[in-house]
């Protein structure tokens, strides 16, 4: 079964890369390895919630909001080498715009892995670090970026 193939089993597509918004790209290859550039809970050019996790957004929505993140690195390694390159999943840094004594960060950022372990099985598990901090770009509640081993 190809990504493809698991990702309409699923009833997920891929969307459009989002354009950086900063002087920066999306997605970068070295070598056998992409680096996917922070990505945060976007569709259609537009950002899915605002606020800090566990105050304006509840950590179930936060979780919901990393999982976008995901499928929108998974649609940045299509766009730069295919997604059938894909060979593993390294490491996934999420960071969660956390409110004042909110602790569940790990939990957040889970959204995000459980998605790559769905679409992409085994090569789907990684190392993590999953971060609470103060504020992130546009007011987003969470931010994911990933390295990817590919082949080729």
């Amino acid at each position: 079964m190809t990504v493809r193939d698991r990702l309409a089993e699923l009833g997920l597509e891929l969307p459009a890369v989002n354009p950086p918004l900063a002087a920066y790209v999306p997605a970068v290859r070295s070598g056998n390895q992409v680096y996917v550039s922070g990505q945060l809970p976007m569709a259609e050019g537009k950002l899915l919630a605002t606020g800090k996790v566990g105050a304006d957004v509840s950590p179930e929505q936060a979780a919901e909001l990393a999982r976008r993140c995901a499928l929108n690195a998974l649609a940045n390694i299509d766009a730069l080498v295919g997604l059938d390159q894909v060979v593993r999943v390294v490491k996934v840094v999420g960071f969660v715009a956390s409110a004042e004594g909110f602790t569940g960060q790990p939990g957040v950022i889970n959204g995000a892995s459980e998605l790559l372990m769905e679409v992409l099985g085994e090569a789907g598990r990684h190392a993590r670090s999953a971060v609470g901090v103060a504020e992130l770009p546009l007011g987003t509640p969470v931010e994911v970026e990933a390295i990817f081993e590919v082949s080729g």
